[in-house]
């Protein structure tokens, strides 16, 4: 009988020589040790060794003698009983096996809720980044680019952010063209922040003193949720991310809110009684294009990049603010936009009332 070397036998809990021992005692009567040894290509010693072990199993029986011989016991009987306390033993690993998992999993939403948060609706995420905004002592770095959502667009300025830390924010130049923004990054620069502007952002994200990272789960649908990352590695990779963004924006120049004048306020562009600032109450209306050069002009922008983001040619832009500087009886730039701002005209066309 030809003996199957690298047999299944670990399946039934013997080893490979014990394999072949009885391999080969089920095709013969009765064998003694070294009768076995020879055929299964072993020592003496090794088959003596087997054959106790098999013995042991109740694979085989000692039969008397001078020598001893050795028969294999019926092996459906036999081996039947060694494979069933194999299952009986899997079935008891499985056991523990389950019970392992049902523990894992028992920690690990602890463990998940450590390293992130999963929020799902927008009321909750407008209330998380106004707690973490308020628990900020030291630093936010802000990535904003549309679609924006209007519950958590708002600015860190209304929020009771402590005074002395230290606001940067870039913006994506094509969403930085509507009122919303726009005011938003007033408020923000209004509190000591940084601004700069970017032609492409890859997420939008809120970093929270290196602490905490705030950003939604699908970028082209804000509303779907968003994820409060704890993970110490993945916020300093995302605060690298922001880093490695700063440094290639151009950095854009906002006049603190003071500056600012307010319709109908009293700092030197309006009367505290509500009458018309520069221009006069014969001032024209302004169209939604002048408007959108305007706003941007106000970030700092040149003809060039205002040009750029508009879509439009170099001569537009410099045609529209040439006019509304002799529409508004401004020689400058800066006078420009302050007096835009004065009018109402960098925030949205509310009609006739402009």
């Amino acid at each position: 009988m030809n003996v199957i070397s690298n047999s299944p036998w670990a399946a039934a809990g013997l080893d490979a020589t014990s394999g072949r021992v009885l391999e080969h005692l089920v095709g013969v009567p009765s064998a003694d040790a070294a009768t076995v040894a020879e055929a299964a290509g072993i020592s003496p010693r090794e088959a003596e060794e087997a054959l106790r072990r098999l013995e042991g199993a109740l694979l085989v029986i000692r039969l008397d003698g001078r020598p001893v011989r050795w028969a294999a016991s019926p092996p459906r009987a036999s081996l039947g009983a060694t494979l069933a306390r194999r299952r009986a033993e899997l079935a008891a690993a499985e056991g523990t096996l389950d019970r392992l998992q049902e523990a894992y999993e028992a920690m690990s939403g602890p463990r998940a809720a450590h390293l992130m948060e999963v929020l799902e609706h927008e009321e909750e995420v407008s209330a998380r980044y106004t707690q973490l905004l308020k628990q900020s002592s030291v630093e936010v770095l802000h990535l904003a680019k549309p679609p924006y959502v209007t519950g958590t667009e708002v600015s860190s300025g209304d929020l009771g952010v402590e005074v002395g830390v230290q606001l940067r924010s870039v913006y994506e130049t094509d969403g930085f063209t509507d009122a919303v923004s726009l005011e938003t990054a007033l408020r923000g620069t209004a509190r000591g922040g940084e601004l700069r502007l970017a032609s492409w952002l890859p997420v939008k994200l809120v970093v929270f003193d290196r602490t905490a990272a705030l950003l939604p789960v699908r970028g082209d649908r804000p509303e779907a949720g968003s994820l409060v990352v704890h993970s110490p590695a993945l916020v300093e990779a995302l605060a690298a991310l922001f880093e490695s963004l700063w440094a290639g924006a151009t950095p854009v120049s906002l006049e603190s809110r003071d500056d600012w004048p307010v319709p109908g306020g009293a700092n030197g562009l309006g009367g505290a009684d509500g009458s018309e600032g520069p221009g006069g109450p014969d001032v024209p209306r302004v169209d939604e294009r002048t408007r959108e050069i305007l706003r941007l002009m106000a970030t700092g922008l040149k003809d060039d990049s205002i040009a750029r983001v508009l879509k439009v040619s170099r001569r537009t832009v410099q045609k529209h603010v040439t006019d509304a500087g002799n529409a508004l009886g401004a020689k400058t730039r800066f006078q420009i936009a302050l007096r835009a701002a004065g009018r109402g005209w960098l925030g949205p066309e509310h009609g006739a009332g402009d």
